[in-house]
């Protein structure tokens, strides 16, 4: 008996899945099946995120979606509810459990119209995070920019720990970050250590080189620094702005649930990347919160968190 093997011709799947890109006027961004997350955005041609090729696997967390905990959970251990539990170590060179569970998971894409995507998940319980939660995120594009609207509902039996980030890079077109401004509506830091965990501390930025509450030249800085008692406008809204020295900025806003922005200038980044472009982080909750309590929600069995941030090109 012989045995004959065939290949049928596959077109080759992109490493981020199915791609959904949005359209408004001269505005257009792309959301991938793979972790739901924002993998390009652009205006006029112009980035407006640093994003990663159709063909290229998100890097240093690109656009991705963290859930249930942004940031790290140290060693990956935690009690809730007086139960201990030990979650992966995602970044086993800090031994750290880092960004949540759905980066790298399949998720449904829907578009009801050119200029909105929906993308979906179920996560189901697993070994360390015996939870079920179903994650919503509605992406959509108007003359205002993109808006991003978060729905997280607990569809399990019992209460869940919950906190949820997201992780752009943003760019005004400088070679480096060193050449653009920034803005951070912020007047405490978390400061963390050689892990990038929380020391207990919260410290006021002023008098110090981490006080960017009026727009300044990044220069030489060195930020992977979680910024927090954040000003707000009357709804709430707070907002960070990144600025090239022409004036050409762009702002990234957030409603009240965001209580903490992580900025990261990417020193750690390969050399390619490396400080290209920040990344303004919006988080419900500091790094660690799993363990210290810290900014952490609780949903109870049915109920819903919604978080809406977004970018708005302005010039």
């Amino acid at each position: 008996m012989s045995s004959e093997s065939r290949m049928d011709h596959v077109e080759p799947l992109p490493p981020s899945g199915l791609q959904a890109e949005l359209v408004s006027g001269t505005q257009r961004a792309w959301v991938t099946e793979v972790g739901g997350g924002l993998r390009s955005y652009e205006m006029n041609g112009r980035s407006v995120v640093d994003g990663y090729g159709v063909l290229e696997m998100a890097s240093g967390g690109q656009g991705q979606v963290l859930v249930p905990w942004p940031n790290r959970i140290g060693d990956g251990r935690y009690t809730f509810h007086g139960v201990e539990y030990q979650l992966p170590l995602s970044e086993p060179g800090k031994h750290n459990a880092s960004h949540g569970l759905v980066r790298w998971s399949n998720w449904r894409l829907d578009q009801p119209g050119p200029a909105r995507v929906q993308a979906s998940y179920l996560l189901h319980p697993q070994p360390g995070y015996p939870f079920s939660l179903r994650i919503e995120i509605d992406y959509q594009l108007s003359e205002t920019g993109l808006r991003v609207l978060v729905a997280t509902t607990n569809v399990g039996d019992r209460a869940a720990p919950y906190g949820f980030g997201q992780h752009p890079y943003l760019t005004v077109g400088t070679d480096l970050v060193d050449d653009a401004r920034l803005q951070v509506p912020a007047g405490a830091v978390v400061p963390t250590d050689a892990r990038g965990l929380p020391t207990g501390d919260v410290l006021s930025v002023s008098g110090t080189d981490l006080d960017f509450r009026l727009l300044r030249q990044i220069g030489p800085a060195v930020l992977d620094t979680c910024y927090t008692d954040l000003q707000r406008d009357a709804n709430g809204v707070t907002s960070a702005v990144l600025a090239d020295p022409t004036g050409h900025a762009l702002t990234v806003w957030a409603d009240h649930t965001v209580h903490y922005l992580m900025i990261f200038t990417g020193d750690t980044l390969a050399q390619a990347r490396r400080r290209r472009s920040l990344a303004i982080e919006p988080m419900t909750c500091p790094p660690d919160a799993f363990r210290t309590g810290v900014g952490l929600l609780v949903l109870e069995p049915g109920q819903q968190q919604e978080t809406t941030w977004g970018i708005t090109p302005n010039g």
